[in-house]
């Protein structure tokens, strides 16, 4: 029987997540719907089934909370991170529409409003609005846990310990804060690859699932550190990003040249390597090299789900795509159209890349020697892997 949350257990996610105050008198748990483009799928019916319970569950408990709690709906954007519409709608009780076309279109809000209205946000879509939400955030009252591809299997997540989640994020955003690069080496069946990331002018960010502060949105599910690496924007300095980076795609090991922090070409064939090829030229945004993560779930008994949402959390995970929303440059601007616009992580443990893996991470700094974060896509020499290894790598480091 999949896992589910009890009221208590909602209302208590709810305000180890949010830490809502007088001030916070409205949650919102927002969908999106299937359309003749993207048709729905089990999961996604799921997925919304779940948000519309826990709509009911929360607003029954209104009094007691001290807010209230909508259900808002909008079509779906056909891809991961790209921006969303600007109408959206808020359920006012009846069947919940399944489909984008029974929207009634003279009932529909801003979405700037809806950021405006409403302090606490929960995203269970099936596209991811993580980005979006972030710039959102920035110019609204509110603040935004994102929750794409949220299935009831990472309802354990949600129960483990983030204080110690956060302790080790926090380590991992000090030592990427002082790294200039990262050295990666790759194993694979046709041999080994590396990549060297330009860390450069850059500073980390620590995900831990605690939403307290307006202005911000993240993953929930959480617990990562992650950074953008430089992207050349420097006038006279160039990104130093450079080398060869291997993604499976089914049985295939598609591997990417990069240069500048873009992929420039692929360097296989096969079926996903001619797609990824294409794609390339057609959409060269796609080839920017948006985020080096660094998840520490594992280290909680966590197992892969087969979502990025939770996946990425496991360990080293790398980005392709939209970078502005984690502090680069590559925005919805350098891509085709806004279908186009992608922010896509893949991600490095056995259950989804079984045939790659990261034998070293290697964080380089200027003011000292290379430190070994990662072996074999676990953190560190010892048991307690990214805790204690960052823990005495910062001590040792002043």
């Amino acid at each position: 029987m999949p896992e589910s949350l009890t009221a208590a257990a909602l209302t208590a996610l709810v305000s180890r997540v949010f830490s809502p105050t007088t001030d916070d008198q409205a949650l919102g748990i927002m969908i999106d719907l299937p359309d003749d483009r993207v048709s729905d799928d089990d999961a996604w019916r799921a997925r919304r089934a779940i948000a519309a319970q826990w709509v009911e569950m929360l607003d029954a408990k209104s009094e007691s909370v001290g807010y209230r709690t909508r259900l808002l709906l909008y079509p779906n954007v056909h891809t991961n991170n790209g921006d969303l519409p600007d109408r959206c709608w808020i359920h006012e009780g009846g069947p919940v529409p399944q489909r984008a076309d029974e929207l009634d279109p003279s009932s529909a809000r801003r979405m700037a409003g809806i950021f405006d209205a409403f302090p606490m946000l929960m995203a269970l879509t099936k596209f991811s609005s993580t980005a979006p939400l972030k710039v959102a955030a920035r110019a609204h009252p509110m603040r935004a846990a994102t929750m794409p591809g949220f299935r009831a299997e990472m309802i354990p997540a949600l129960r483990i310990d983030y204080t110690e989640v956060n302790r080790r994020v926090s380590l991992l955003k000090d030592l990427l804060d002082r790294a200039t690069g990262a050295d990666l080496v790759f194993r694979h069946p046709a041999g080994e690859d590396r990549l060297h990331l330009d860390l450069r002018h850059r500073t980390g960010h620590a995900s831990g699932g605690l939403l307290p502060q307006r202005g911000v949105a993240g993953n929930l599910p959480s617990g990562e550190a992650y950074i953008v690496p430089y992207e050349g924007e420097v006038a006279g300095d160039s990104s130093r990003s450079a080398g060869v980076l291997p993604v499976q795609f089914g049985t295939e090991v598609v591997r990417y040249e990069i240069v500048a922090n873009k992929a420039v070409r692929v360097l296989t064939s096969g079926e996903a390597s001619s797609r990824e090829g294409d794609r390339l030229v057609k959409e060269p945004a796609y080839g920017n090299l948006a985020e080096l993560g660094l998840g520490v779930l594992a280290a909680f008994g966590v197992r892969a789900v087969g979502e990025v949402l939770l996946d990425e959390k496991l360990g080293l995970h790398i980005a392709f795509g939209r970078s502005e929303h984690f502090g680069g440059q590559v925005g919805p601007s350098a891509f085709s159209s806004p279908d186009a616009v992608v922010h896509i992580d893949r991600v490095y443990v056995k259950e989804t890349q079984p045939d790659v893996v990261p034998v070293s991470v290697d964080l380089v700094f200027a003011d000292g020697p290379p430190l070994a974060l990662m072996r074999d896509g676990e953190f560190g020499p010892s048991s307690d892997k990214a805790g204690t290894m960052a823990s005495a790598a910062t001590r040792s480091r002043g």
